[in-house]
């Protein structure tokens, strides 16, 4: 059985589910077996994604329109699939950037390993860099942690995305657990660095 998941980020009537639902049920889902949130991304006390998950079983198969909508972050998002796959149950994204997926199908299943190694990759590369940094800061007669509040890769990201005209600025720095402002002295509108991001990317 096809299982759907749709989310909007914000609570009032500024953002609908219509895209998502009519992507779902072209998709072969059916309205009454879609689930939804009006809730941030980054919040853990999503009812409708709980309720969903719950109520998926084994070969049935989770499918939502883009990654975004299911995962806080990427650490979250590879955890509950790979919650899902020890479950038995599928995983299906319909666009975006992990189109791709669908963990039902061998080739899916590689597309995700690739996810899953990026998210490991992302762990290590973030915890190595904290501890270099603090250790520094010691040696320096310092305490705290980072100056900064966007890694390499963070930025990297940030460019690409800014780049896409589809891209929702809000929903992004969401996802990267910033502001808006934040952001903007990294990268701007249309993915060029600024003087942060110049400074973040020329350190060793």
């Amino acid at each position: 059985m096809l299982i759907g998941y749709v989310r909007v980020s914000k609570s009032d009537e500024s953002q609908v589910f219509d895209l998502q639902m009519d992507a779902l049920k072209k998709a072969g889902v059916r309205k009454n077996n879609i689930y939804q949130d009006k809730a941030s991304g980054k919040r853990d006390d999503r009812p409708g994604l709980m309720a969903c998950l719950k109520a998926l079983r084994t070969k049935d198969v989770l499918v939502v329109w883009k990654l975004d909508r299911l995962g806080r972050s990427l650490k979250h998002l590879v955890v509950t699939i790979h919650d899902l796959t020890d479950r038995g149950i599928g995983f299906k994204v319909l666009s975006g950037q992990g189109a791709e997926i669908d963990t039902s199908k061998a080739s899916g299943k590689l597309v995700f390993g690739i996810f899953a190694a990026l998210a490991e990759f992302e762990r290590e590369l973030i915890s190595e860099r904290t501890k270099a940094g603090l250790a520094a800061a010691r040696a320096r007669g310092r305490l705290g942690g980072r100056k900064f509040q966007l890694t390499k890769p963070q930025i990297r990201l940030a460019q690409a995305a800014m780049k896409k005209r589809d891209t929702s600025v809000g929903e992004f720095c969401e996802e990267l657990g910033v502001t808006r402002q934040t952001l903007y002295r990294y990268v701007g509108p249309k993915g060029e660095l600024r003087d942060y991001g110049k400074r973040v990317l020329k350190k060793k």
